[in-house]
Parts: structure tokens; C-alpha cells; sequence
């Protein structure tokens, strides 16, 4: 497999949100995938935190002016761009008054807002599937990382599965050590029938219980064509998940060659 380019989906991007383990990886990786001579691209939410005038952050008017409906109601899709240096690659935010305040320093808003997470979550993978569309990008490798981002391999297999720019395209998804407290709003699978899925397409999550975070994980795993054990401390109830899956998975890899282990990982797909 030729992986000539690669799409980040990622939950959050050191140095947009302060630095930790996660927020490290979805910087390090994708700029190591970039050096290695693979075009980059990176997704991320445009938390409230982030400073838009430091990070020279703009609105991409072409891309802006979607609306994306979740449950009954519009919500107005923006989408803001940065270059990340040294390595110039383009980063883009998914943007919403809605589910991301403007000029917060209290922290991200999955964190100070859960309530609304199943929908932040909604928005923010079609928010991010949608985009790559007009783009017309076609990725040969969708990484997510982060559970905001584990809905993608539901919409990529059965919503987005015809269109070209993700038809070829194989979807990794990263297990890190990133679990929320509780369960996501009740209506959240009622939600997802909503936009078309069928209690098929949902599978074990269409049983009527609450969506936890390893119920969630585990949707996404199985909607997945690979799996990476991340970061250490990733959920090992998850890893063995994804070992028992049969799909092709990848232990973490060493610090001192992770894109390498990484890439050779994208081209054994």
C-alpha cells in the first residue's frame, strides 16, 4: 500500500491545548508521518480555549456555511485553519457556537460542558467527514485518536462509504488512555437513528443501555480496519477488545522509532 497521504482525526493537538500525553502523540505523529514523506492533514475541535490570534488561526469562508442538523436542529458548521511550524502542515478546527465558547480559560469543553458530549461529538466527526469532502482529499490512511473522534469509522463505513475521498481508505483507530466519567446523554443512539443508522450499522450499542466510554470505544473498534495500542495506560479491557477482534493491531510502539513502527504499520494495511 502506497500511503501517500494521511488524515488525523484527533481529539485535541499540543500546542493548541496545553501539552499532555495525548495532545503530544496528535502532534508528534502526524508531523513524523510528514517527514517520512507522506502528505498530512489534521482535524481537531476549535475548543474555547485556544487562542485564535497566537495561533494565527482563520476562517476558511469557502469551507464555512454548512449546517449540520442533529436532533431537529441546525447548527452552523465553521471551519478555521492553521499552519503548524516548522513543518507547515495545515490543521483544521470545527467550529460552533453552539458546542465551543469563545475566549474560555476554563478548560475544554467536554470537560466543563459533558452534558452536550454525544452531540459535540456528532458535529465534530461530520463536521470533519464533510470538510475532507469538499477538500476532495482522498486519504489512504483515517487515523482517530480520542473518543470524540470514535464515531468516524461508523459514518466512514456506512454513511461515506461510496464517496471518493474515502472509499480506499483504511481507518485506524488509536486506544490512549482517555476515558470519560458516565454515560452519554440517553437519546444519544436515538440521535444516531436519527441521522440513518440502522440497530445493524449501531450494533451493540443499539441494546437500549447506556453509552459508556468502552461502549463507545468498542463501536469504533468495530467499525475500524486497524487498531494501535497509542499510549501506555490505554483501557485493558479495550486492547484485549481489539486483540480478540482479529483485525491488525499494533502494540505501542518504542519512543525511539514510533513513526517509524507507525508507518510500516499503515503500509502492512
Amino acid at each position: 500500500m502506497d500511503v501517500k497521504k494521511v488524515l488525523y482525526i484527533s481529539q485535541e493537538i499540543h500546542p493548541y491545548v496545553p501539552a499532555n500525553a495525548i495532545s503530544n502523540l496528535c502532534c508528534d505523529l502526524p508531523r513524523g508521518t510528514h517527514e517520512k514523506g507522506s502528505e498530512v492533514r489534521t482535524f481537531m475541535p476549535r475548543y474555547g480555549i485556544i487562542n485564535e490570534r497566537r495561533n494565527q488561526l482563520h476562517e476558511v469562508i469557502r469551507l464555512s456555511g454548512m449546517n449540520i442538523i442533529i436532533d431537529d436542529t441546525d447548527h452552523p458548521l465553521i471551519i478555521k485553519v492553521a499552519t503548524m511550524q516548522p513543518t507547515r502542515m495545515q490543521v483544521y478546527f470545527m467550529d460552533n457556537d453552539d458546542y465551543f465558547e469563545r475566549h474560555s480559560s476554563k478548560g475544554l469543553e467536554t470537560v466543563t460542558h459533558p452534558a452536550d458530549n454525544d452531540e459535540r461529538s456528532i458535529f465534530f466527526v461530520r463536521g470533519a467527514v464533510e470538510t475532507v469532502k469538499k477538500l476532495r482529499w482522498d486519504a489512504s490512511v483515517v487515523h482517530c485518536t480520542g473518543w470524540i473522534t470514535a464515531l468516524t469509522p461508523l459514518y466512514l463505513k456506512h454513511k461515506y462509504n461510496d464517496d471518493p475521498s474515502f472509499r480506499t481508505g483504511k481507518i485506524v483507530v488509536s486506544l490512549v488512555p482517555d476515558a470519560f466519567e458516565g454515560t452519554f446523554d440517553p437519546r444519544f443512539v436515538e440521535k444516531l437513528r436519527m441521522e440513518g443508522f440502522t440497530d445493524e450499522q449501531l450494533g451493540a450499542i443499539a441494546d437500549g443501555r447506556p453509552v459508556d466510554y468502552r461502549r463507545l470505544m468498542r463501536l469504533a473498534i468495530d467499525n475500524a480496519d486497524a487498531v494501535m495500542e497509542a499510549l501506555p495506560g490505554a483501557d485493558p479491557e479495550l486492547v484485549e477488545y481489539a486483540r480478540a477482534s482479529g483485525k491488525p493491531f499494533l502494540p505501542c510502539p518504542s519512543s525511539e522509532n514510533y513513526a517509524s513502527e507507525v508507518a510500516d504499520f499503515y503500509a502492512s494495511l
